[in-house]
């Protein structure tokens, strides 16, 4: 029988596997990767099935298997034939951690003791280093390093554990670190070695891995780190040496530690615990992002290390990608880089998530997590570029979304190259040739113009769809739902009437959406500037309420009172909370992406509903500035808080629990940045349970606008069912 095996396959050890399950049924056969799929063709298909079944190849996902009953006319024995065809459909393998077999191997006698490349079948990097499929050794950046006797070796034989391993080297034929200093002079020594002591001192450093590189330091000169980064506030994520070290800085739930022992690795958010150190490492904040080392050079670098923890964060200008050249690391001006000289082809950033429960949030997903790929049972070929912030791109083919590893900040220099370059390779690799290529509603963003050209290149359809609509029909197709009535919260997306939306209730299908609510217009007095200088929103809501505001002199009152009825107004939960965090004193200004929210969200978790909060919806919107003029300083900051947050949770849910048993969409959901935020999520579930409503939240696909594409990919491949 011919048998035929999609999913991640390829990459991880399949063939080996199939080989080795064939020998044990003693079947006879051949096995070879035709484009993304495995085949074999065998005498004993069910036997041999069977065996393969019992023992599938930890990293493997099989999705589909089938199978032809036809006669076998092959040759006695079994082999591992050639790659052939670089067909449709994906396969391509996510990285994964190093393996604990391999770090057992690094630390021991014999020659790959303390081998930072060293890897199997079971672990190491497979998208980052992945130009095409199938995923052969020619095929990735191993190209330039032919395997020695020891390494071909090993791949022939089929009793070792780097059977078929397309990366298998050592360091006689691998690839090899060295550490530099600015203006590239090679410092002598062991260069992961030197190193350590070098951060043990005190040092930034600029270190290269798997899919792109990190600025490192020692948790002791975080503020220095500071100064130098230009990065005031924002929270720096942590490597920790193993779990017991993240114990000592946080408490991590089991299912936290399930997430960060993972293979996947990625930085979860932990609760942290209190210490001077911590509060250095994430301001004004409960939790900290946490991850353990997932290369063999982490590794390597622990064990020599004093310290048992450093600061790892993507080595990028802010906002910009993240670099992989090394001459273009040089700019940012470290006092040492760890190199090597294996080219990095997709790059990725570390991915982050925080558990809700045992349930996973992706604020970004990324290495490790990408590829992914999402069923949709929508047929056709679509391209979406995503939004504009924690900026994504999606492709699907064959009845499954695959979204790009998260690219950055739209507006930023290189990303909107980089958002191409993902989107094309994604393309490359599933073999999508788009008839419809979906983008965001907003004039202003700016891979609206390569959304464009795509769709002359193909000749393909075009599609401008609404912010909170992809938004909602992200969650559906992670909830795998056709229709529901969603809580869309955020901080802005460009509105059907012009204003920026954030604080919707949306009952929505793929073919198109009902506005049911949304919160109360608060002009943004500024437009931009008031995201940041948050008194500008507290000076709107005051004049709204017409209260009194001391924030300003009379003379620039003057003018912001002009700007009331000319600014563009928002309805935006994200900027409820800015304006929440700023009038309780949490937050005088935004500093990077969400912090007014974020830095609300401890004051929330220590609150408890209070009298004088209520609030109502009248026409559909949901009074919002009212309450700020009840704040006052007979009621704790945190209750008031709480209080304010309930209320209008509370109104945004019923009129959804009134529009789904007005339009018979069963599921009711939450979605949006501010649905990370793990109070308001247990506000939004505690109170839809009661209705009786099946609740739809994120698990798969993030929160945020990192989830945009997949909802504009979605909506766009049922227009052209």
């Amino acid at each position: 029988m011919r048998i035929k095996i999609d999913g991640t396959v390829q990459g991880v050890g399949f063939r080996p596997a199939v080989y080795r399950a064939a020998t044990r049924a003693g079947a006879s056969g051949t096995v070879w990767n035709d484009g993304s799929s495995v085949i074999i063709d065998t005498d004993r298909g069910n036997e041999l099935l069977e065996e393969l079944m019992s023992d599938v190849p930890p990293l493997a996902d099989i999705r589909n298997v089938d199978i032809d009953d036809s006669e076998y006319v092959g040759d006695a024995g079994f082999s591992i034939a050639p790659s052939s065809g670089r067909g449709r459909g994906a396969s391509i393998p996510a990285d994964s951690a190093v393996c604990d077999r391999c770090v057992k191997e690094m630390f021991s006698p014999g020659r790959r003791h303390l081998y930072p490349f060293t890897t199997c079948t079971d672990c190491g990097p497979r998208f980052t280093l992945l130009r095409s499929m199938p995923y052969d050794r020619p095929l990735t950046s191993m190209d330039a390093f032919p395997t020695c006797p020891e390494c071909s070796g090993e791949f022939g034989d089929p009793s070792d554990r780097r059977f078929h391993h397309q990366t298998v080297c050592c360091p006689v034929c691998g690839p090899k670190y060295r550490l530099e200093r600015q203006d590239g002079t090679i410092i002598d020594g062991d260069p992961i070695e030197t190193l350590a002591g070098m951060l043990d001192d005190g040092c930034r450093a600029v270190v290269k891995g798997w899919g792109g590189m990190h600025i490192c330091c020692n948790l002791d000169v975080i503020p220095e780190m500071r100064e130098w980064y230009g990065r005031r506030r924002k929270p720096f994520a942590v490597m920790a040496k193993d779990i017991e070290t993240v114990r000592r800085y946080a408490n991590p739930t089991p299912e936290e530690e399930r997430e960060l022992l993972s293979p996947h690795r990625p930085i979860v958010l932990v609760a942290k615990r209190e210490s001077e150190i911590t509060e250095l490492v994430s301001p004004g904040l409960d939790n900290i992002g946490v991850f353990l080392p997932y290369t063999g050079m982490h590794h390597i670098l622990f064990s020599h290390l004093r310290h048992d923890a450093l600061i790892m964060t993507s080595a990028n200008i802010p906002g910009e990608p993240m670099v992989t050249d090394d001459e273009r690391a040089k700019e940012l001006n470290a006092d040492v880089y760890l190199l090597h000289n294996q080219p990095i082809l997709n790059r990725a950033d570390d991915t982050v998530l925080r558990m809700h429960g045992d349930r996973t949030q992706f604020l970004r997903r990324s290495r490790g997590s990408i590829p992914f790929g999402l069923e949709i049972g929508l047929q056709g070929d679509a391209v979406a570029v995503g939004a504009q912030e924690n900026l994504t791109g999606s492709v699907a083919s064959k009845g499954t979304i695959w979204p790009t590893q998260y690219i950055g900040d739209g507006e930023k220099i290189g990303v909107p190259e980089y958002l191409e370059e993902a989107i094309r390779t994604q393309m490359r690799f599933v073999g999508c040739e788009p008839g419809i290529v979906a983008m965001d509603l907003h004039p202003g963003y700016s891979n609206r113009r390569f959304a464009r050209t795509l769709a002359e290149e193909f000749g393909a359809e075009t599609m401008e769809v609404q912010h909170h609509w992809a938004h909602a029909a992200s969650l559906m197709a992670d909830n795998h739902i056709d229709g529901c009535v969603a809580l869309t919260l955020d901080g802005t997306g460009h509105g059907d009437d012009g204003m920026a939306w954030g604080g919707e209730v949306l009952a929505s299908d793929y073919e198109g959406y009902e506005r049911v609510a949304h919160l109360e217009y608060i002009p943004l007095l500024g437009s931009e500037r008031a995201l940041y200088d948050l008194r500008r929103l507290k000076f709107a809501i005051d004049a709204i309420n017409g209260t009194e505001n001391h924030d300003f002199g009379d003379r620039y009152a003057a003018v912001l009172t002009k700007l009331m009825d000319r600014s563009v107004k928002s309805s935006s939960m994200g900027r409820v909370l800015d304006a929440l965090a700023y009038t309780l004193g949490v937050c005088s200004e935004r500093t990077y992406d969400g912090e007014p929210a974020m830095r609300l969200e401890p004051l929330l978790a220590r609150g408890r509903l209070v009298e004088g909060f209520e609030t109502e919806t009248v026409n559909g919107v949901v009074r919002t500035a009212d309450l700020f003029s009840r704040i006052d300083d007979r009621i704790r900051p945190e209750d008031a808080a709480y209080s304010i947050v309930y209320n209008i949770i509370h109104e945004l849910v019923q009129s959804a629990v009134d529009a789904a048993d007005r339009t018979g969409l069963d599921h009711i959901g939450l979605t949006g940045g501010v649905s990370v935020n793990g109070i308001i999520s247990r506000m939004f579930e505690d109170m839809v349970i009661s209705s009786l409503h099946p609740i739809a939240v994120h698990s798969d696909v993030p929160n945020g606008d990192g989830g945009i594409s997949v909802g504009q990919t979605a909506i766009a491949l049922r227009r052209i069912q």
